[in-house]
């Protein structure tokens, strides 16, 4: 067996020198490519935090409406107690009641009439001025 001495022997190949062209049109094909796709990313996301935003505001308008109609009924169930609490006939029952007062007779009721106002002289008001 004869082995070829060619072939057994590695060669040294120094592959320093060879550099490889930059091409062109390849790196603005890459560029115009991520280009586009930050631009179609940017998109979406814009158009998926409009959606985001809406579906919250319709979330908080219909919080916002609900609360009106709360203070609505409790601003109703007020004004209820309020003219309650203002009739001549309840504030009576409740002082006779809770205070023991007692309704005064015609005999404890004083009648005073109102006098008229005197009119001042012209002269004490235009030296007053």
């Amino acid at each position: 067996m004869s082995i070829d001495v060619e072939y057994a022997i590695k060669k040294d190949i120094r592959n320093n020198p060879v550099v490889r062209e930059v091409d062109e049109r390849q790196r603005q094909d890459m560029r115009r490519t991520i280009g586009l796709s930050v631009l179609v990313v940017g998109m979406l996301l814009f158009s998926a935090w409009q959606s985001f935003r809406m579906v919250n505001t319709g979330i908080n308008i219909e919080k916002l409406r609900v609360q009106a109609q709360e203070e609505q009924s409790l601003s109703r169930q007020l004004r209820l107690e309020l003219e309650t609490l203002k009739a001549p006939h309840l504030i009576e029952e409740r002082a006779q009641r809770e205070l023991h007062l007692i309704a005064p007779t015609p005999a404890d009721t004083l009648i005073i009439e109102r006098a008229p106002a005197a009119a001042a002289p012209r002269a004490i008001v235009a030296s007053a001025r």
